[in-house]
């Protein structure tokens, strides 16, 4: 199922219901079938999900540095898509509704 969340200073972003779920959640928020994000609220939820964002960089770049110890001639293999990617369009909607004191809202 999509979610798609709006917001007077962005344009509309759509996303899988299990992602959705997922950011909402890290940010202190419980994905209904409506829900809110008030502008009040948008400090802490930005700080929770760049906090998350850095904490999911630290894992990777760790879990990447003892994926090849002790091999030899290893080829480059590509690291999973992290938190930061797929975070970003939800961050920086986040983002343009803090600088234009909006709220976020999905399910209207």
């Amino acid at each position: 199922m999509l979610i798609t969340f709006k917001c007077r200073a962005t344009p509309e972003l759509t996303m899988l219901e299990n992602l959705a779920q997922y950011l909402v959640g890290i940010v202190g928020k419980q994905l209904g079938a409506r829900g809110v994000i008030t502008h009040d609220e948008l400090p802490a939820a930005i700080a929770k999900l760049e906090a998350a964002i850095v904490t999911d960089k630290q894992e990777i770049a760790e879990h990447e540095g003892h994926f090849h110890e002790g091999e030899e001639g290893h080829e480059h293999h590509e690291l999973p898509i992290g938190l930061a990617q797929r975070a970003f369009p939800f961050l920086d909607m986040l983002r343009a509704a803090q600088r234009e004191n909006a709220d976020i809202l999905w399910g209207v």
